[in-house]
């Protein structure tokens, strides 16, 4: 997987949100000024050679879908930026936005439950596995 530029994501979270549509439609969705229909027709063929979409063909026209959810999108860029800026750690994400003030003790405290609970299903996904 890769990363996408901002216009292939922009495309691609309008297809996340509809789940299928024709280029007319994601044009249509798109909020402020309209871009061309060619340039939409280019993004999504650029995005279905790098494997994020895919297509269901009608004579001339096409009827888009995502081949990657914006789940596992998220982890593979999650992951990327923890790899690039923070030498993998989670640790030093969280770190570095509690020393910015922008997450406070509270939100540190949910983040602290949820990672746990995570890691309370894994171990048990791990128990029935094995």
């Amino acid at each position: 997987m890769q990363e996408l530029t901002k216009a292939e994501e922009k495309i691609m979270q309008l297809l996340w949100e509809v789940e299928q549509a024709f280029v007319k439609e994601l044009i249509e969705k798109i909020e402020g000024k309209k871009p061309s229909y060619t340039t939409v027709s280019t993004i999504i063929r650029i995005l279905e050679t790098k494997k994020f979409v895919g297509h269901k063909a009608y004579g001339n026209t096409h009827h888009y879908f995502p081949l990657v959810s914006r789940e596992d999108y998220a982890k593979f860029v999650t992951r990327s930026v923890l790899d690039r800026y923070f030498d993998g750690s989670f640790k030093k994400l969280v770190s570095f936005f509690a020393k910015k003030e922008e997450i406070d003790i509270e939100e540190l405290d949910d983040i602290m439950k949820m990672m746990e609970k995570e890691e309370n299903e894994e171990d048990r996904n791990d128990e029935k596995t094995n």
